[in-house]
């Protein structure tokens, strides 16, 4: 009898302490929980991003003035040239006989000069002396002014055609790298009213370019002097860096999508950089630095009727309903940042207060506090809803959806 007693106490006592322990989880797996965050020092910025294409700071096309056919070439892809340097040599032949036919000319031209110049001068002496009509005097006076006039001519049309013949040595005009060889000995080349290129010369590749295409609806935020980082296909784990120092005016209209061509500089000391690849390239418009930040979600939050049996929840000021939207920075003419107000919630122990704050730069993912709240605040950001019972679990299917027979087994019949 007392053993059966003894029995039925301790099933009353584990009924007991399970219906406790099943009370107090239970109200644990519905409990609110709070996501917090506390505000933290950090680098804010605002960017554009754009593409573009890597190119040499300066680059020269070297042509020709003359036609002919190239004779020589000297230099290739990617040969290092230095100004004055020999590229190439157009057959000279035909111009060197032009050359010995106007010093001919030019000889000549001498010869007829100096016999008029000495007829003139006789024919002074006669008509002074009363021999000659004044006509004849006239005659020779022109004759040997037409020689000497001749001569001036025929001169500049030899010092012309020396010159095309120094034309026939193509030399480099600046210190560089050839980038492209457009020309091959035997080939043809016509100076008419194009000139032709035969060479691209790239001035220094340890300096770059990025021509970056930026959208309309960006363009008005880029300024010269901001910062810019950019990655390429071949390096996609290196980023690099540069400066925007220049955005011309000139729009690029395809598909009907205006762009921007903006200019920015990239040192390439390392030589990673080659002409004509693709930047991705994100440009700062606005940076701010060891700014104190919070995410935009603790601005978006606002509690509900969930926490009002758990947290004491104060009241917003009519003064601050105005602001509890979420923070949208502007700008001024000046391009500096207008504060905004706005509305955070700060958790001390059970209760939620309502703190006025002045927010600067957003980025949309977070946002700058110019004041209201200090980093030792815990700042509100969102709830975790309660946990499902698993008595409930089965109420999560849908109505709709058809159950298998059986009670949902998976096994054959």
């Amino acid at each position: 009898m007392k053993k059966s007693r003894l029995i039925i106490g301790v099933i009353i006592g584990l009924l007991l302490i399970g219906g406790i322990a099943y009370f107090i989880f239970h109200k644990e797996e519905n409990a609110v929980q709070l996501i917090t965050e506390k505000p933290h020092y950090g680098t804010i910025a605002t960017s554009v991003s754009a593409t573009g294409k890597i190119q040499p700071v300066d680059t020269v096309a070297v042509g020709t003035q003359v036609s002919g056919t190239i004779q020589k070439v000297f230099v290739d892809f990617n040969s290092v040239v230095k100004k004055g340097q020999l590229l190439a040599q157009i057959d000279p032949s035909l111009l060197t006989a032009q050359v010995q036919q106007i010093t001919a000319n030019l000889q000549q031209a001498k010869s007829t000069y100096s016999y008029q110049q000495s007829n003139f001068n006789r024919q002074t002496q006669l008509y002074n002396a009363g021999g000659i009509s004044r006509a004849d005097f006239e005659t020779a006076k022109n004759q040997y002014e037409v020689a000497r006039d001749n001569v001036n001519s025929v001169a500049a049309q030899l010092r012309s055609i020396q010159k095309s013949l120094s034309y026939t040595n193509i030399f480099s005009p600046i210190d560089g790298t050839v980038l492209s060889r457009k020309v091959s000995e035997g080939q043809t080349v016509a100076a008419s009213l194009n000139t032709p290129t035969l060479f691209s010369i790239a001035k220094d590749l340890t300096k770059m370019q990025v021509q970056a295409s930026v959208d309309e609806a960006d363009v008005g935020n880029v300024k010269v002097g901001e910062r810019a980082t950019f990655t390429v296909d071949a390096f996609p784990d290196d980023v690099f860096t540069g400066t925007v120092i220049e955005v011309r005016l000139q729009p690029a209209i395809s598909s009907n999508v205006v762009t921007y061509t903006t200019i920015i500089n990239a040192p390439n000391d390392d030589l990673k950089l080659k002409p004509g690849m693709t930047a991705n390239i994100v440009i700062y418009t606005k940076e701010i630095k060891n700014a104190l930040l919070i995410s935009t979600k603790a601005i978006a939050f606002q509690p509900d009727s969930t926490l009002v049996k758990q947290f004491k929840i104060g009241k917003i000021p009519a003064h601050h309903r105005k602001d509890r939207k979420p923070s949208q920075t502007g700008t001024s003419h000046n391009d500096s940042i207008i504060p905004k107000k706005a509305t955070v919630w700060i958790k001390q122990g059970q209760s939620l207060i309502p703190k006025q704050i002045q927010t600067g730069l957003d980025n949309d993912i977070d946002v700058q506090i110019v004041k209201g709240i200090t980093d030792k605040d815990e700042i509100v950001t969102g709830i975790n809803a309660p946990k499902q019972a698993k008595s409930g679990k089965a109420n999560n299917s849908s109505p709709f959806i058809p159950k298998r027979p059986g009670g949902g087994g998976g096994g054959r019949n």
